[in-house]
């Protein structure tokens, strides 16, 4: 331990900035100037809490006067705000606090302030938490639930205020204005009258940052916590127990909004356990909470093991149901039709459901990309699929412009992401973690940001200073280098792990953190192991969704379906998602399918080595005590990257019979050993402080 210590403290030396533990994320202070804020004549705690945050926070000229007014401008649409030098105006409270914080992050990062209207392409933008009662968190890397914690006595600390209210402050400054406080796998302890009176405790909390509290609901409550005999949606006894409870969430949090459900999926009761639908169990909810101006935001994430393809099963589901839901359900999609995969192509529930409300879900927390060990920047993620063309409504009718109301009438409009914040003291795992919390938060407010502003955004307030960001050094030898690494962050976890298509590949032994295509314990079900969706044998790899395997093309609309069903116009990104394909296939590039497997993986380890390098190269931007921990971690996603390509080669090897290529750095593992091994976990145990 003073052997790290020491190294530590002779970093600080070399770079010269304080040391810092990350808890301040891209808010950290800076030396302000007076300004006088002027705004409306009403007091409230939003209201106070933008002028504060323009107080602390200004970097222009000193003593200006920053005006805040409430308006009624047709322009503004939702929370948005027009913006100006002279200060901001908005439709709503909550308008004015966005816009208090984006006059500050364009002062903070160098961006003229010019007069301009930002709209929200989004009406409700939210972070999912997947927090459990006893405080752990599901596919969380962060550390125990900030919200939630085994002591039973639920007494609410100041520090548990001050925590709260410092993550509503990081939601607000990225425009997020809601928080689901727990599990999709819910409890029915979540609606008794000790978790409601916490989530009242976290809502007041949150209230002053503009952030609305939601819950997720287990559909089989009314038994399970009312001693109802039945769930069923259609009971008339079922229904009164649900206004009721509704009611009374509501006489104790009157700005509570709404409800998320996971419902016959993985499991988790439903309405179709009584012979019901996925639109009777979301409209008894929406009927319930319809009066306060509550939503229901019912999951689309289902699949039963009897599916022969688990990617077509919401899109059979869900859009015969198309126009069925109350205007207040909006249906939660995630980004692909499998789960969270590092690349998938996007659902093809965007654009299909042209009646029922949808939201992309994504998840910000690297369940399937290297957790909060391996660097990977999401934006490119997010926007690879929002840019995605459906074509439902013609060329242009992208995933985006098909969620957010461009596209169709829809009543309300919304994005959701799954959250990895925790109890540690950088929230998210990993510093660079906090990068896709921020990208989350600017994507949802702007579905069209690209990636790379999103990126110098980031660095520019995580890492900057004053007097960093007016040098030209720091620019070229800091902000361009570290841009372009987060840019490619994605592209080499994906090249590393499941290149080319392969999908679900990975070990589940340690919470799917490492390689596994051999994985499968005797007796699980099929859908849950790598084999049923790699295919590989003898005669190739591959999953095949064409018009002669399972038909998923054919969820598609044109010219997609015919584009995706043929190996010679779809995507390489997407090929063996689509296509089981012999091992000496002719690629695009000319080499078999083998050798640009291979070197696809080669190419992953390069790109880890190359980030390495480039931090290294940071040092002296960069204060020690973040440098140290985020080059260590660096070290394991190399090592990482390594374990990936030589045990997915060697595996896959078995069957293709083919040697590696030459311009391939030989493996330095063995298969035996690796499955011997099965990824051995270099990381803590999830949800453990």
């Amino acid at each position: 331990m003073k052997k790290i210590l020491f190294s530590i403290c002779l970093l600080g030396t070399v770079s010269g900035l304080r040391a810092e533990d990350g808890h301040q994320l891209w808010l950290r202070p800076h030396a302000s100037v007076p300004v006088k804020v002027v705004g409306p004549a009403k007091s409230s705690a939003l209201l106070a809490t933008a002028r504060q945050e323009l107080q602390q926070g200004w970097q222009g000229t000193a003593g200006a006067t920053v005006t805040l007014k409430l308006t009624k401008d047709k322009a503004i649409k939702y929370d948005g705000f027009r913006l100006n030098a002279q200060g901001v105006q908005a439709n709503t409270e909550r308008g004015l606090l966005y816009g208090a914080f984006g006059l500050l992050r364009r002062q903070q990062t160098g961006q003229a302030v010019a007069e301009e209207i930002s709209n929200p392409s989004y009406e409700y933008r939210l972070l999912n938490h997947w927090d459990n009662p006893d405080g752990s968190v599901e596919r969380g890397y962060a550390g125990q639930s900030i919200f939630w914690r085994k002591d039973s006595s639920f007494v609410v600390t100041g520090h548990d205020r001050a925590l709260w209210q410092q993550y509503a402050r990081a939601n607000a400054s990225v425009g997020l204005n809601g928080a689901v406080i727990n599990n999709v796998n819910s409890s029915p302890l979540m609606l008794s009258a000790a978790y409601l009176a916490r989530t009242k405790a976290i809502a007041g909390a949150l209230r002053p940052y503009g952030v609305r509290v939601y819950l997720a609901v287990k559909f089989s409550s009314p038994a399970l916590l009312g001693g109802l005999k039945t769930s069923d949606p259609l009971d008339p006894a079922v229904i009164k127990w649900w206004h009721a409870k509704v009611k009374e969430v509501y006489q104790q949090i009157p700005d509570f909004g709404g409800f998320v459900v996971k419902a016959s999926s993985e499991g988790q009761p439903g309405p179709q356990d009584y012979g019901r639908t996925h639109a009777d169990g979301a409209n008894l909810l929406a009927d319930a909470l319809r009066p306060y101006g509550g939503l229901v935001m019912w999951r689309a994430f289902v699949y039963s093991p009897s599916d022969k393809d688990r990617a077509k099963q919401a899109y059979n589901e869900f859009v015969p149901l198309d126009g069925k839901f109350l205007d207040n359900v909006i249906i939660q999609v995630k980004n692909g039709p499998i789960d969270f995969q590092p690349r998938e192509p996007f659902s093809p529930l965007f654009g299909a459901l042209k009646k029922t409300a949808v939201m992309p879900e994504f998840q910000i927390t690297q369940e399937y990309l290297g957790q909060a060990i391996d660097l990977v920047f999401l934006a490119p993620m997010w926007q690879e699929c929002l840019r995605s063309d459906t074509h439902q409504a013609g060329p242009g009718s992208t995933v985006a412009r098909c969620t957010d109301g461009s596209v169709y009438a829809q009543k309300h409009s919304a994005m959701a992401g799954v959250s990895n914040v925790g109890l540690d003291t950088n929230w998210t795992g990993h510093d660079f973690a906090q990068a896709n919390w921020y990208a989350f938060g600017r994507l949802a407010w702007n579905n069209q940001l690209d990636s790379r502003q999103i990126a110098d955004e980031w660095l520019k307030l995580t890492f900057g200073t004053a007097a960093q960001l007016a040098a030209a050094d720091w620019d070229a030898h800091f902000l361009a280098p570290m841009t372009q690494l987060l840019l490619a962050s994605r592209e080499a976890a994906v090249n590393y792990s499941m290149p080319l298509g392969l999908h679900h590949i990975m070990s589940a032994t340690h919470g799917h953190y490492g390689p596994g295509p051999w994985w499968g314990p005797p007796g699980m079900r099929a859908d849950w192991t790598p084999p049923y969706y790699h295919q590989a044998a003898a005669n190739g790899v591959g999953f095949d969704r064409t018009t002669a395997g399972s038909n998923a093309v054919s969820q598609y609309h044109e010219p997609l379906a015919a584009e995706f069903n043929n190996p010679a116009t779809c995507p390489d990104e997407y090929l063996l998602w689509f296509h089981h394909l012999p091992w000496d296939f002719k690629m695009k590039s000319g080499r078999t399918l083998w050798d640009e497997l291979a070197l696809h993986y080669d190419h992953g380890v390069r790109q880890v080595r190359q980030f390495q390098q480039t931090w290294d190269a940071a040092r002296p931007y960069v204060d020690a005590e973040r440098f140290a921990v985020v080059q260590n971690k660096l070290r394991t996603q190399s090592g990482n990257a390594v374990l990936w390509k030589d045990a997915c080669l060697l595996y896959f090897q078995q069957f293709s019979h083919l040697p590696i290529p030459a311009e391939v750095e030989p493996p330095m593992h063995t298969l035996e050993g690796v499955i011997a091994n099965d990824a051995p976990p270099l990381r803590r145990p999830a949800g453990q402080p």
